[in-house]
């Protein structure tokens, strides 16, 4: 009866499709295995297991019994090694065979710290990596090769406990770093021979003896990070860009010029008196056939329009001399000349899209057939025009002045007779460019920032200092998650800047700015994403605390990290080690001033040197410069007197303009 009465329920609870509350079979394996119900059925146990299953040991014991009961993981690490091994991959080290480690000499190794600095330029950073060329994997080599390393344990770091103090990323410099192992170090000369062994942009300043359990990774208190950038990154964006003209509307919008006008006065008209004087000059010796499509390669349709009128007004010496009959060509009252070609049509199609993500109308069609003396001058590099605000020239001064100066021909406008009409024409076009260009990046070189200017960084760079919450600052953290709060102890602007560059002329060399952090650690980006803040918080005349001071609540701002051609780690810092453990073991504190000398000539010519050779070369700020002020989203009008709100509600649907800036490179 009990069964019938009992089975009454389920049958009716089933006809309404309902589904009864604990109706599980309760006995073998298939009992319930969820909750907290015992050993046999509860979270751990798994319920019953067919044999003796050691993989699920753990499982059925408690967390304090399984590590009591001192499992041996070292079969499982070796196991693993064997299936590397034999899977055929790269080896990090080096490996030799039984006889020459039999043959060689044992000797007893030491726990050191080895003092060391470098220049990432060419380099995957300081990290391991079985097939990039990093600078870990350059000094492991050099250890072997001057018998600071055995060859028994020359295949693998690990053997001998390398450990970094700092990860560099690909190209990143440090004049200071340092890594702890295991080292024979009892030949006075040990360090000379590493250094024979390395190139030389890397280089040992020295090695120091330590206690056995010294790890440099987990002993270091803090880290000091040095940032160059050039003074004319602090330079407004050119008028003709669209960010220029987007801050000028928004801020009468907001009725914050007069404060607008203030905050920029010291560079009010830099643009303007550059673009009368020296820009003009070249203009005026541009053929006036291609006058608008070089201008406008560089600084976009409506200031090519703008300025070609200008020129037309005034008159220009053998106007249309060079024009070809067999090129179709658009003439609108005289103010522009269109490209038409069919292999230059792509242009047009390409004026809406932002200057960052195409190429120059320039580059769009190659050139072939081109005479010897003009192979250096239509380079690919040279070729390249991405932006309104021309950039450094893939090109070191002394090669500009030889294709504008030295050699006419190389510049002349009369066609090879290898050449077609059309390759005659891009030849022109792609040299007056060129030209235009180094116009430009002359006018940048010889700027030199305000001391007000200087003023205001540091008033910027004031706003890091404490503990702070940096979820804006780097990639993929959210306002809530603790490890986004990072200390920064300071941030300093050298008040003199540092002339580089390779002329004798003080007034030729490039005036750079150098920016010093202290803190605790860093996380990625974070960096290059605070100086560009700042940076861009000024070049933009934006209200500084106002800004800074809302960055670190949970509003969101997009904030694009500065180049890392910039980048180098100064030095770390080893304060409770030296105090604590150092003296107590009659060791050497660990100290980098030791080696000041050598570290401040080394910076001059192997990191300041390269950053400045490299910046010419590629024009990594002018391009990055470029391509913010020509991005044409609201992503990034919270620089202007609005603030964040004049992201809302402009352009497109919200994360559009997020996707193009990483499409653009703007952000990671």
């Amino acid at each position: 009866m009990e069964s019938t009465s009992n089975s009454a329920p389920n049958e009716q609870n089933g006809s309404r499709g309902q589904k009864r509350k604990g109706d599980f079979k309760q006995h073998g394996r298939h009992a319930q295995k969820h909750g907290s119900r015992g050993r046999d059925h509860g979270r751990g146990g798994g319920g019953e297991r067919d044999g003796d299953d050691k993989r699920h040991q753990k499982g059925d014991m408690g967390r304090g019994e399984y590590f009591a009961s001192n499992p041996d993981k070292r079969a499982k690490t070796q196991s693993a090694g064997k299936r590397k091994d034999e899977g055929g991959e790269n080896q990090y080290g080096q490996t030799f065979s039984k006889d020459e480690i039999a043959a060689e000499e044992r000797r007893p190794k030491r726990k050191v710290a080895v003092f060391i600095g470098y220049s990432g330029t060419g380099y995957k950073g300081m990290q391991i990596s079985t097939s990039e060329r990093t600078i870990e994997g350059d000094l492991f080599a050099a250890f072997v090769k001057a018998g600071a390393i055995s060859k028994a344990n020359a295949d693998d770091p690990k053997k001998a406990g390398l450990v970094r103090c700092a990860r560099t990323d690909k190209g990143v410099h440090a004049a200071g770093n340092m890594i702890s192992l295991k080292l024979i170090v009892e030949d006075a000369d040990i360090v000379e021979k590493i250094n024979e062994a390395l190139d030389p942009q890397i280089r040992v300043w020295g090695i120091e003896r330590t206690i056995g359990s010294f790890s440099c990774y987990q002993a270091v208190d803090s880290r000091w990070y040095e940032y160059l950038i050039p003074s004319y990154s602090f330079l407004p964006p050119h008028p003709s860009s669209w960010l220029a003209k987007q801050l000028d509307l928004l801020a009468d919008e907001a009725g914050d010029r007069e404060a607008y006008d203030a905050r920029q006065e010291e560079v009010k008209g830099y643009w303007e008196g550059i673009d009368d004087t020296i820009i003009k000059q070249v203009l005026d010796e541009i053929d006036e056939d291609i006058r608008w499509e070089v201008v406008k390669a560089l600084q976009g349709e409506e200031e090519a329009s703008a300025k070609v009128v200008e020129a037309d007004v005034e008159g220009d010496e053998g106007k249309g001399d060079d024009e070809d009959p067999n090129v179709e060509r658009k003439v609108s009252e005289g103010k522009k000349a269109d490209v038409t070609e069919a292999k230059n049509s792509d242009a047009e199609d390409m004026e809406g899209i932002p200057a960052a993500m195409v190429d120059s109308v320039i580059s769009l069609t190659p050139v072939t057939n081109e005479p010897a003396n003009a192979s250096i001058a239509v380079s690919d590099a040279a070729a390249t025009a991405p932006a309104p605000i021309p950039e450094p020239e893939a090109t070191p001064d002394a090669t500009i002045t030889t294709v504008t100066d030295a050699e006419p021909e190389a510049i002349s406008t009369q066609p090879a007779p290898t050449q077609t009409p059309e390759q005659s024409r891009l030849l022109r076009l792609r040299l007056a460019t060129r030209k235009l260009r180094a116009a430009y990046n002359t006018a940048k070189r010889q700027y030199r920032i305000p001391a007000r200017r200087i003023e205001r960084i540091q008033q910027g760079l004031n706003h890091f200092l404490g503990t702070k919450n940096y979820h804006n600052y780097t990639v993929q953290k959210p306002f809530r998650d603790p490890s986004a709060k990072r200390n920064i102890k300071s941030f300093l602007v050298n008040q003199t800047p540092i002339l580089i560059g390779d002329s004798t002329d003080d007034a030729d060399k490039s005036e750079w700015l150098s920016l010093k952090v202290h803190g605790q650690s860093f996380m990625m980006h974070q960096i290059r994403k605070m100086i560009g803040m700042v940076v861009l918080l000024i070049r933009c005349g934006a209200d500084i605390d106002k800004t800074m001071s809302h960055s670190f609540t949970d509003a969101k701002y997009s904030i694009p990290k500065l180049p890392g051609l910039g980048l180098m780690l100064e030095r770390p810092v080893f304060d409770t080690y030296n105090k604590l453990h150092a003296a107590k073991h009659e060791r050497e504190p660990l100290l980098f001033s030791k080696y000041e000398d050598k570290i401040e000539a080394f910076k001059r010519t192997d990191i300041y040197g390269k950053m400045f050779a490299e910046e010419e070369q590629k024009g990594e700020f002018g391009r990055f410069f470029q391509h913010v002020d020509n991005f044409k989203e609201p992503i990034f009008l919270w620089l202007s007197s609005k603030g964040l709100e004049a992201t809302k509600g402009r352009g497109r649907a919200e994360g559009y303009g997020e996707v193009k800036a990483i499409q653009a490179g703007l952000k990671p």
